[in-house]
């Protein structure tokens, strides 16, 4: 899995789509098959989500600006490497080396993911 899709399985939680029944014993009369749509998710209030992980966790993280602390409250590791590769799969096209730059990139991106996912996500954490 992903580094994103951990990190947006862990605010979302793991959604499950219903399944239709299976038909009943043989039916007299053959029917096409009917495929289930798939029920669409609601967005997600992310920032609720963040704030009840945060008020549960013992560390005081600044998770709303820092992508260090965000992957620390989702219970991620927040290593160098984790963010360079982050930082990859998101399409970084700056110095893989930890910089405030990237870190800020990074956060910002992540928030867009977020948002682009079904995520409810405030203005000013996309811009």
């Amino acid at each position: 899995m992903s580094i994103f899709g951990r990190i947006k399985d862990a605010i979302f939680g793991k959604k499950a789509v219903a399944a239709t029944p299976a038909p009943k014993a043989a039916a007299p009369v053959a029917a096409a098959p009917v495929a289930a749509a798939p029920i669409a998710m609601s967005d997600v209030d992310v920032i609720a989500h963040l704030e009840e992980m945060a008020a549960a966790n013992s560390q005081k993280l600044n998770w709303r600006t820092s992508i260090v602390d965000l992957m620390k409250l989702v219970g991620m590791e927040s290593s160098l490497q984790e963010r360079k590769d982050l930082a990859m799969e998101l399409g970084y096209t700056g110095a893989l080396e930890g910089s405030a730059e990237m870190n800020m990139w990074l956060h910002k991106a992540v928030m867009k993911e977020l948002a682009k996912n079904g995520g409810v996500v405030p203005a000013d954490m996309l811009d």
